[in-house]
């Protein structure tokens, strides 16, 4: 990537990923590509994306549409490895990674991820076909998703190469604050998915009185709260030029430090919002 910095970078382990990226989940077709045009348009470096969500042509295309240099990018995806995932001819990461890179019409992805732990394939398995991804040059950095306490410490012990991040849920009301600290500690960085809880918390009477007092919306408060943590990056997921703008400017302020706990304050045991069938068993 060139030293244009349109958001901070994190670092982690040899990476320097933007602080937050466009998501892309459930963005399909010309929208997805849309969506991906306007991120970079406003100032978005970082583009998120996965074999799973099934837009990947479109995402490559909004790349290419962007007028951006590919190499002032940064593009994450993620597969599965497993033969009761996906299609059986792509059961394995490599490739997996190879049709994902062709449906981008790209060399190279700058993170590649591990979706979710498979039910039954050993850990030590996946991290050695994730770890071959990278040194054939598929993947600049490697990382892990939806991985449970036992999970992280598992991949990074079974990983040849360095692991770079873990993405997961993470918003004000789900609490991952052991998993999170499990993640750092081994030098990884933290991507959170559905950073804004999908708009659960933007009538939190907490949050309301903070963005008011900061001039700022609800979800420019949560998005602010994400970045301001340590090693934490967040890519909130929009169709909508506003929002997708929103959604960015959250540079030009702080929140307290008092105002940062406050909003941790509002976990809920049952705050977890994505947790399909194949989802490992959760820490409690």
């Amino acid at each position: 990537m060139s030293n244009t910095h349109y958001a901070p970078l994190v670092h982690a382990n040899g990476l320097d990923i933007p602080a937050i990226g466009i998501g892309t989940f459930r963005a399909e077709g010309e929208e997805a590509t849309r969506a991906v045009v306007s991120a970079i348009k406003t100032g978005y470096r970082h583009i998120d994306t996965a074999r799973m969500y099934g837009n990947e042509r479109e995402v490559g295309a909004g790349v290419r549409a962007s007028g951006v240099a590919r190499s002032d990018l940064f593009i994450t995806t993620k597969v599965l490895h497993g033969a009761e995932w996906d299609n059986p001819a792509v059961n394995t990461v490599l490739p997996a990674i190879e049709d994902s890179l062709k449906r981008l019409e790209m060399d190279y992805v700058d993170l590649l991820l591990i979706h979710w732990p498979h039910p039954t394939t050993p850990i030590k398995d996946t991290m050695a076909d994730l770890c071959a991804a990278k040194r054939k040059g598929y993947a600049r950095h490697i990382g892990i998703s939806n991985f449970t306490l036992a999970m992280v410490d598992e991949a990074v012990h079974h990983a040849s190469e360095p692991l770079s991040n873990h993405q997961c849920e993470y918003h004000p009301y789900l609490d991952q604050s052991k998993l999170r600290a499990k993640t750092l500690a081994h030098g990884m960085s933290w991507t959170s998915f559905c950073p804004i809880g999908k708009g659960a918390a933007f009538d939190d009477p907490v949050i309301v009185a903070i963005a008011k007092a900061h001039n700022k919306k609800p979800s420019q408060v949560i998005m602010r709260w994400q970045v301001q943590q340590p090693g934490t990056v967040a890519v909130p997921k929009s169709v909508h030029a506003e929002r997708i703008a929103e959604n960015f400017d959250v540079f030009d302020f702080s929140l307290t430090d008092a105002e940062m706990a406050a909003i941790s304050a509002l976990k809920k045991p049952d705050g977890r919002i994505v947790s399909p069938p194949f989802a490992p068993k959760w820490d409690v």
